[in-house]
């Protein structure tokens, strides 16, 4: 199984601008940009395939290349979301879709995801020598959309679904750096410990 490559990123950042300077009781906009940075990188230590939870936070589309067809094939980013195509290209180069009732997503109980193929779908042959078969799936807690503006009614911002432990984590980590600035000038300041046990159910399983 080849690296995932990531087709469309997150639209937003798991925590807000506004909820982090809460939590870091800062009330100017001076150091907006440098919070946002710290946001990032939080977001990033734990995110998608180099983070270390092995999943993905706020809703984003990957695909992931096989080489060849299986019955099953595992998706290895969750929680999956939902499976956008399936695609495989002959020997020449040609790319064709599997149709969508010849498949399903299933996913157990310790949220391990696999594309799963009818037995009567019958796997084509005359494949490419490498990456023949590919599966475009959106992974992550999903997005809530924004609600527009109505009459006296304001917009209500898009919101993620990230559960609450891993949102503090990443608060914690913005803090953790913002606060030790200058004894991190070498590298990143030691994580506090209460962020590994946030973060801990959520690890992935043999990562």
């Amino acid at each position: 199984m080849h690296r995932p490559v990531l087709v469309l990123p997150p639209a937003m950042l798991p925590v807000s601008l506004a909820d982090t300077k809460l939590h870091l009781r800062v009330d100017h906009d001076e150091e907006d940009q440098l919070i946002e940075g710290l946001i990032e990188a939080a977001t990033e230590y734990l995110d998608g395939w180099t983070g270390i939870l092995g999943r993905c936070l706020v809703e984003q589309e990957w695909r992931q290349d096989y080489d060849v067809f299986a019955r099953e094939l595992c998706l290895p980013l969750g929680p999956v979301i939902s499976v956008t195509t399936v695609t495989w290209r002959n020997a020449a180069g040609q790319v064709a879709t599997v149709p969508g009732a010849s498949y399903d997503l299933r996913t157990d109980t310790a949220g391990r995801s696999v594309v799963r193929f009818d037995d009567t779908y019958p796997f084509p042959r005359d494949l490419h020598e490498s990456r023949a078969v590919g599966i475009t799936y959106k992974a992550g807690w999903a997005t809530i959309p924004a609600v527009p503006a109505n009459g006296d009614t304001p917009e209500i911002p898009a919101k993620s679904t990230v559960p609450a432990p891993l949102e503090v984590a990443i608060m914690l980590m913005v803090g953790n750096w913002y606060e030790n600035r200058e004894a991190a000038s070498g590298g990143l300041a030691p994580l506090p410990f209460a962020v590994d046990a946030l973060i801990a159910p959520y690890r992935k399983l043999g990562l």
